[in-house]
């Protein structure tokens, strides 16, 4: 077993990124996700490990440190919240068209605008639709825990370098400033320069002399060469939507309805489910792990099982609901039920969501 904490999720977020073998860390704190520079200033990585933590002068700036960071095949990560990560999306956009790999965590709040420092799940369109312009995705790690906090990290570092793509973990305020058990994982290794570029050959390396001259540019003003360039990364997004779906799903081998919850609604959605199964009523919960690529095939298959009806619990007005229709494709019945402004719904009003809107609606 390994080291075990109690911990808030922003706090074993950033041990996580100590321990993953980080080369750097590049972010500007926002509420409610300060914890995760203050534990890195705190814990003074530079002497564990060699991490590098510099706090920039803007989220823009942040973001482009991750540019450079990740183009040196080096492990690089910035934290925000969602006014913070809106301010990222050009960047974010750069460095997908360049295909580098980073981890961007986002801690939601409620919005829009300023909104205020509550948990909310408003970011969904703006992380798994391309909130910044172009044709491109993001894989995005949605935890429903402290423990996920701490181990998606790796994950996402892994996913990254696998396909030179950004990584989003998906968060939100109330899974980063709760308190919870953690096991954390044992420490991983940075690598060496030397590492880097033999592991990393579409790394930059500064020209050595006599070397060979690595470009990594999301530029290109030969429409015929970008227009190759967009096929290639969607050929790339489709491999993505084959072998890396997350999800869980729970008591839905025998289920008539189905709760589709992620991270903190996915918590109460879990709650509602042995409510639910409590009153008769075969209910089960599937959480998507991954909310991109979404677990679009499970939801098709729970169609096929004879799932007569889905409801989608989300902190937001309404955005995963979407996917879950999609998916659905008209084949069952699909509602929504959700809470906004940093609202979080009850166990007892999904419970009757579910049972006036999807089974007696």
């Amino acid at each position: 077993m390994g080291e075990l904490r109690l911990m808030k999720g922003n706090e074993a977020l950033a041990e996580a990124i100590i321990r993953a073998g980080a080369d750097g860390y590049f972010g500007y704190p926002i509420t409610p996700q300060s914890e995760v520079v203050e534990y890195l200033t705190a814990e003074k990585p530079w002497e564990r490990t060699g991490m590098v933590v510099l706090q920039a002068e803007s989220e823009v700036a942040s973001i482009n440190m991750l540019y450079g960071g990740g183009g040196s095949g080096k492990k690089v990560v910035t934290s925000s919240s969602s006014p913070g990560i809106s301010l990222m999306q050009e960047g974010i956009s750069y460095i997908a068209g360049a295909e580098i790999p980073a981890v961007i965590v986002n801690v939601m709040r409620g919005g829009p605008g300023l909104g205020d420092i509550q948990p909310a799940q408003s970011d969904y369109f703006q992380t798994t639709k391309g909130g910044g312009h172009g044709d491109y995705r993001l894989i995005a790690l949605a935890p429903s825990s402290v423990q996920e906090m701490s181990d998606f990290v790796p994950v996402a570092f892994d996913l990254a370098f696998k396909y030179r793509t950004p990584v989003m973990i998906l968060s939100d305020g109330a899974i980063g400033q709760m308190m919870e058990k953690v096991e954390l994982f044992e420490p991983i290794p940075r690598l060496t320069d030397e590492e880097v570029q033999e592991r990393y050959p579409w790394a930059t390396n500064g020209k050595p002399k006599g070397g060979e001259r690595r470009v990594l540019t999301s530029l290109d003003l030969d429409p015929a060469r970008l227009e190759e360039h967009n096929h290639h990364l969607q050929e790339k997004y489709r491999k993505i939507e084959e072998n890396e779906v997350r999800y869980e799903a729970l008591e839905c081998d025998d289920a008539e309805y189905v709760i589709v919850a992620y991270g903190t609604s996915a918590r109460v959605a879990l709650k509602a489910i042995h409510l639910l199964r409590a009153k008769g009523i075969k209910a089960g919960l599937l959480r998507p792990i991954t909310v991109w690529p979404f677990p679009t095939k499970k939801i098709q298959e729970l169609v096929e099982q004879g799932v007569k009806g889905f409801l989608s619990s989300e902190m937001s007005t309404g955005q995963m609901v979407e996917d879950v229709r999609l998916a659905v494709n008209g084949r069952a019945k699909v509602e929504f039920c959700g809470r906004v402004g940093g609202m979080i719904q009850s166990p007892e009003e999904v419970v009757e969501a579910l049972e006036t809107k999807v089974i007696g609606g």
